[in-house]
């Protein structure tokens, strides 16, 4: 069981490695504050746990049957995406008098970073996908198949809930360059566009 744990961990690390569309987002919303940036990382954890509770279910294999599920679900990925890539460039242009309202946004902000890291965790086809084809594949022979794959969703989340919160921490300690206009403005526009072309992506792949 240890030996089938850490071997899980060691996927676990190597997913959360791959740069998608959470890594731009956390990272984004982590320029803003480490509140917002943790708290986007909670979202999008609860959304892995999510999928991961569904494929233990064994209802992702109806989205996988479904081409016509799956087609809606990658479109509205897809779309969710360019909102928030599109809201980010606009945020960014319209940096000048931001610090003036930042601590009357304050109390709403945590919600909608919790909310962002959810809605685009749940909107991506391919996490469904993927919790369904990962998760079975680490459960020891003979253990109990839905317990064992809820358990293991719960620590894939609990896993990467350390290993992005490293990604608000390092924004945090950077703080100081990062606060400077300019460099702030830069970064905004570029994780924007990662966020853009992500989502065009994700609508124009089959």
């Amino acid at each position: 069981m240890l030996s089938t744990l850490l071997a899980f961990l060691g996927a676990c690390t190597l997913i959360a490695a791959s740069p998608g569309p959470s890594t731009m987002l956390i990272i984004r919303q982590s320029l803003r504050s480490r509140r917002a940036g943790f708290l986007t990382v909670l979202g999008n954890e609860t959304g892995i746990f999510i999928w991961g509770a569904i494929a233990a279910l064994g209802l992702t294999a109806l989205l996988t049957a479904s081409r016509l599920a799956y087609d809606i679900m990658r479109i509205a990925g897809a779309v969710t995406l360019i909102i928030f890539g599109v809201k980010t460039l606009l945020d960014a242009r319209g940096e000048h008098g931001r610090e003036e309202s930042q601590d009357a946004q304050a109390v709403r902000s945590g919600w909608t970073s919790y909310r962002s890291g959810l809605l685009l965790n749940l909107a991506n086809p391919k996490a469904a996908v993927f919790a369904m084809s990962f998760l079975p594949q680490f459960v020891p022979a003979g253990a109990p198949h839905l317990p064992t794959m809820i358990g293991l969703a719960a620590i894939w989340a609990v896993y990467e809930v350390g290993y992005y919160g490293l990604y608000v921490w390092f924004v945090g300690r950077m703080k100081k360059v990062i606060s400077r206009a300019k460099v702030r403005k830069h970064l905004e526009q570029v994780s924007g566009t990662v966020l853009v072309l992500l989502g065009v992506r994700m609508a124009i792949e089959s």
